[in-house]
C-alpha cells in the first residue's frame, strides 16, 4: 500500500473509533472512555498488518462488532472493550494473561469465553456441530455477554460475507439459522434476529431471497402510500387527545414473508400482512397502560379489529421483556393491517432487548428477567449430558417457542412455551413438585398429564410422596427443563435396578461356581447381544435375564469347546463404551429370517405381541412386516393361506420399551382382594397399571387389568404371583 492509502486508512480507523463513542446507547463516563480507548489501542496494535479476505484492514471488524454492541444492542463499556478485543487472544501474540493484566478479570473472562467459542472444531457433521453449540452455550457459565458479543460478531460476519467462497457462505448461513437467530430472539434482540434470518436466506436460498427483495422494492412506493393513507385517518383523532406520538410503517422481513408463503402455500402477491404499522407514544410509567388502551380505542373507532388477533403484551409481558399491544384491523381497501402500540420505553426494549431494561431501571445492576432466564438456562445446561443433537433441538425449541400464560391456584401468572402440559407447569414451579406429580387439575377438573394447556388456564398439581417419573412422562413433557429432570431421574432409577441386578448376578453365578469379574461380564454382554455392562445388570435386576438364561450361559461358559469357540468369535473386541452409563433402545428389537436381519416392522393389534413371545413376521401388502404371536387367532389362516409371505422372527432382547398387555382374573370375592392384587403388581414387579376393571356377581368376581410391562418374562412372573393369592381361581392373558 502507498503512504497516501495508509494515511487514508488510518484516518478512517480514527473516524470509526470516534463514531463508536458517539453512537453508544449507554452514557459513557470518563472512566468508560478510558477503558474503551485502551482496548482500541491494544486491538490496533495486535491486528496491525492483518487484513480480511475482502482486503480491508482487520481492525475494521472488531470496531464494527463493538459498534453493534454499543448502539444496536446497547451494552456497557466493559462489553464494548471486550468486543474490540474479541479476536486478540485468538489471532495475535497477546495472551489471556496480558488481557487480564491490562483490563482486569471481567474483560479477560469474556474474551476467554469468546476465544473458547472460536477454538471449537469446525465440522460439517451435524452431531459434531451440535456438540460445538452445546460447548458454546456452556460459556454462559462465564458471562452472558460472551454470547451477546458472539451474536454481534456473527451479525457483522454475515453483513460482510460476499468475499467468502460459496460453500463457506452456505455453511455459516445455515449455522446462523440453526442457533444464532433463535438466541438473538430469546435475548430480545428482535432487529438483529430479523437481520440474521434475512442474511441467512440470502445465502441459503439466493434466488428466493432476491425474488422477494426485488418485489418489495417494486411495491415500496405503493406500500408507503398505503401507510400514509392509514395514518391520515387516525392522526386527527390522536392529535385531538394531545398525544405525543409518531407513526412508522415497517415492512415484514424477507424471511418471515418467505415463511408465510410456504405456510399458506401462496405467492408473494397473496401475502396480505406484509407490513405492520407502529404507533410509538411518549408517556411516563404511570400512564403507559392507560394511553396504550386509549390509542387502541381510537384506532378501532376508525378500523374494525379482528377480535381473535388481539395480543396484550403490556398486561403480561413476554419473558424476553417485550411489551406492546398488537391489534389486527381491517384497513383501507379491505386489507388486514397489524398495528403495534408501544411507548418509547417499550419500543427501546423491543429494539435493544435487556440493555434497555438497565436504562429504565435507574442504574440498578441486575434485571430480573435476564437473571431468571439465565437461571433456567443454567439448569438446562447442567443436565446436558445426553445426546448433543437432542439437547440443541430441545434448547432451540424453548428459545423460539411462543408463550402462553397460565395461573397457579393462588392466581400467580406463569409464562410457559406454547404446547406445554401440566407436567411442564409442575417442573416450572419447582423440580420437587415435578418429581412428585401424581395428577393435575385444569380449571378445577382432573385432566391427563399430557393435556395441552391454553392461555388463561388455572393449573393445580396434585403431588404424592410415592409418585416418581416414568418413561411415559417424556411423551408428556415438552420443555427442556422438565425433560432433562425426567431423564436424569429415569437414569438414576435404572442405576438402582442395575445395582440390585449386579448383586443378584454375583449370587447366581456363585452358585454355578463362576466368579463375577470383568472377563465374565464381557462374555455375558456378548452372549446376550448387549452393548454395556449396565445393560446386563439392569436386565438381571428387572428379570429380563432370568435364572434359566443365567444357567444356559454358565453351562456354555464352563464348556471348554464352546468357550474356545466363543473366544474365536470374540476377535472383535468388546465395545470401547462397555462401561458407558447409558441404556439405549437400539437393543430392544426383533430380527428376521435365518440371517437375523434388522427390518422395520409393526406389532399387529389382533394379538398384541410383547418381547419374549414366540412370534413370526407376515409380509403384508400395504403395511410392510406385521408381527404376530405364534398362537394368534389369525396365525393358522395366515400360515396356511400365505406361507410364502411368512418370515421367521425372534426377539434379541427387551427391556427398554414399555408394552401393554391385558390379563383376566377370576375368583371368589373376598374383602381386600383387589387391594392385594394391585399391591402384588405395583410393589414387587416395577410395573405400571394402565387400566383396572373389576366386577362382582353372586360371590364371584371377574377383573381385567391392562399392564405396562417390559417383556414376557415379567408378565409370566406376575401371572404366577397372582395365582398364589388366596381366592384367585384363574389368571390368563387375553
Amino acid at each position: 500500500m502507498t503512504e497516501v492509502a495508509i494515511e487514508k486508512e488510518n484516518k478512517e480507523i480514527a473516524r470509526q473509533y470516534k463514531e463508536l463513542l458517539r453512537i453508544s446507547y449507554q452514557t459513557l463516563s470518563a472512566e468508560d472512555k478510558k477503558l474503551i480507548r485502551s482496548a482500541f489501542d491494544v486491538a490496533v496494535d495486535a491486528h496491525n498488518g492483518q487484513r480480511r479476505r475482502s482486503g480491508e484492514a482487520y481492525i475494521f471488524h472488531p470496531i464494527a462488532v463493538a459498534k453493534i454492541v454499543a448502539s444496536e444492542i446497547g451494552l456497557d463499556a466493559v462489553s464494548i472493550a471486550s468486543a474490540l478485543l474479541h479476536d486478540v487472544v485468538e489471532d495475535t501474540s497477546y495472551t489471556l494473561d496480558d488481557i487480564e493484566r491490562i483490563f482486569g478479570e471481567t474483560v479477560a473472562r469474556i474474551v476467554n469465553g469468546l476465544t473458547k467459542i472460536a477454538h471449537l472444531k469446525k465440522d460439517k457433521n451435524i452431531s459434531q456441530q451440535a456438540e460445538n453449540f452445546r460447548k458454546m452455550l456452556l460459556t454462559l457459565h462465564d458471562d452472558v455477554r460472551v454470547i451477546i458479543i458472539k451474536i454481534a460478531d456473527r451479525y457483522h460476519n454475515m453483513l460482510t460475507m460476499d468475499a467468502m467462497p460459496e460453500g463457506k457462505q452456505v455453511k455459516i448461513a445455515s449455522e446462523t439459522l440453526y442457533i444464532y437467530a433463535p438466541l438473538a430472539h430469546r435475548i430480545g434482540l428482535y432487529n438483529i434476529k430479523t437481520q440474521l434470518e434475512d442474511l441467512s436466506l440470502k445465502y441459503t436460498e439466493p434466488e428466493v431471497y432476491n425474488d422477494i427483495f426485488n418485489k418489495i422494492e417494486d411495491t415500496e412506493d405503493e406500500q408507503q402510500q398505503y401507510i400514509e393513507d392509514f395514518s391520515n385517518v387516525i392522526r386527527q383523532s390522536l392529535n385531538k387527545e394531545g398525544l405525543n406520538y409518531e407513526i412508522k410503517g415497517r415492512m415484514k422481513s424477507i424471511f418471515s414473508i418467505r415463511r408465510k408463503m410456504k405456510k399458506q402455500n401462496v405467492p408473494f402477491d397473496e401475502v396480505y400482512d406484509k407490513f405492520a404499522i407502529r404507533i410509538i407514544y411518549q408517556s411516563d410509567r404511570a400512564n403507559e397502560k392507560f394511553l396504550a388502551w386509549k390509542i387502541y380505542s381510537i384506532v378501532t373507532d376508525h378500523f374494525t379489529p379482528n377480535p381473535v388477533r388481539l395480543r396484550d403484551w403490556i398486561t403480561s409481558p413476554k419473558s424476553t421483556g417485550y411489551e406492546a399491544l398488537h391489534i389486527t384491523v381491517m384497513g383501507p381497501m379491505g386489507r388486514w393491517v397489524e398495528v403495534q402500540i408501544r411507548s418509547q420505553r417499550m419500543h427501546e426494549i423491543a429494539e435493544k432487548g435487556y440493555a434497555a431494561h438497565f436504562k429504565y431501571k435507574h442504574g440498578e445492576q441486575k434485571e430480573l428477567g435476564i437473571e431468571e432466564w439465565l437461571n433456567r438456562l443454567q439448569e438446562a445446561l447442567e443436565n446436558a449430558n445426553g445426546n448433543a443433537v437432542d439437547f440443541v433441538e430441545e434448547f432451540k425449541l424453548n428459545l423460539y417457542s411462543k408463550e402462553i400464560f397460565v395461573f397457579t391456584p393462588d392466581g400467580e401468572l406463569k409464562s410457559l412455551p406454547k404446547g406445554a402440559s401440566p407436567l411442564d407447569f409442575a417442573f416450572h414451579i419447582h423440580t420437587e413438585i415435578g418429581m412428585k406429580t401424581r395428577g393435575a387439575k385444569v380449571n378445577g377438573k382432573l385432566v391427563p398429564l399430557n393435556t395441552t394447556l391454553n392461555s388463561g388456564d388455572q393449573v393445580e398439581i396434585i403431588t404424592s410422596e410415592s409418585a416418581k417419573p416414568n418413561q411415559n412422562w417424556l411423551d408428556y413433557a415438552h420443555t427442556a427443563r422438565a425433560r432433562a429432570k425426567i431423564k436424569s431421574s429415569l437414569r438414576e432409577e435404572k442405576k438402582e435396578v442395575a445395582e440390585e441386578g449386579k448383586e443378584t448376578l454375583r449370587r447366581k453365578l456363585k452358585s454355578q461356581k463362576i466368579t463375577l469379574n470383568e472377563d465374565v461380564v464381557n462374555k455375558m454382554v456378548l452372549h446376550f447381544k448387549l452393548k454395556t455392562s449396565l445393560d446386563l445388570f439392569y436386565r438381571v435386576g428387572n428379570g429380563a435375564i432370568d435364572n434359566q438364561k443365567i444357567k444356559d450361559f454358565a453351562s456354555s461358559y464352563n464348556n471348554a469347546f464352546i468357550s474356545f469357540f466363543k473366544n474365536k468369535i470374540r476377535r472383535n473386541p468388546v465395545p470401547d463404551d462397555i462401561d458407558k452409563p447409558e441404556i439405549t433402545p437400539k437393543y430392544d428389537m426383533l430380527v428376521f429370517g435365518v440371517e437375523e436381519e434388522k427390518l422395520n416392522y409393526k406389532l399387529s393389534k389382533c394379538c398384541n405381541p410383547i418381547p419374549g413371545d414366540d412370534v413370526f413376521g407376515f409380509i403384508s401388502v400395504n403395511d410392510g412386516i406385521k408381527v404376530h404371536k405364534k398362537n394368534c387367532p389369525n396365525s393358522i389362516s395366515l400360515q396356511s393361506n400365505y406361507a410364502y409371505r411368512i418370515i421367521s422372527a425372534k426377539w434379541i432382547d427387551s427391556t427398554q420399551e414399555d408394552f401393554s398387555a391385558e390379563i383376566e382374573i377370576t375368583g371368589i370375592d373376598n374383602l381386600g382382594l383387589v387391594n392385594e392384587i394391585t399391591n402384588q403388581i405395583s410393589e414387587n414387579m416395577h410395573v405400571n397399571m394402565r387400566n383396572l376393571n373389576f366386577s362382582a356377581d353372586g360371590g364371584t368376581f371377574k377383573g381385567k387389568i391392562t399392564l405396562i410391562v417390559k417383556n414376557n418374562t415379567i408378565l409370566n412372573k406376575i401371572i404366577q404371583n397372582l395365582k398364589q393369592i388366596n381366592g384367585i381361581d384363574r389368571v390368563s392373558r387375553i
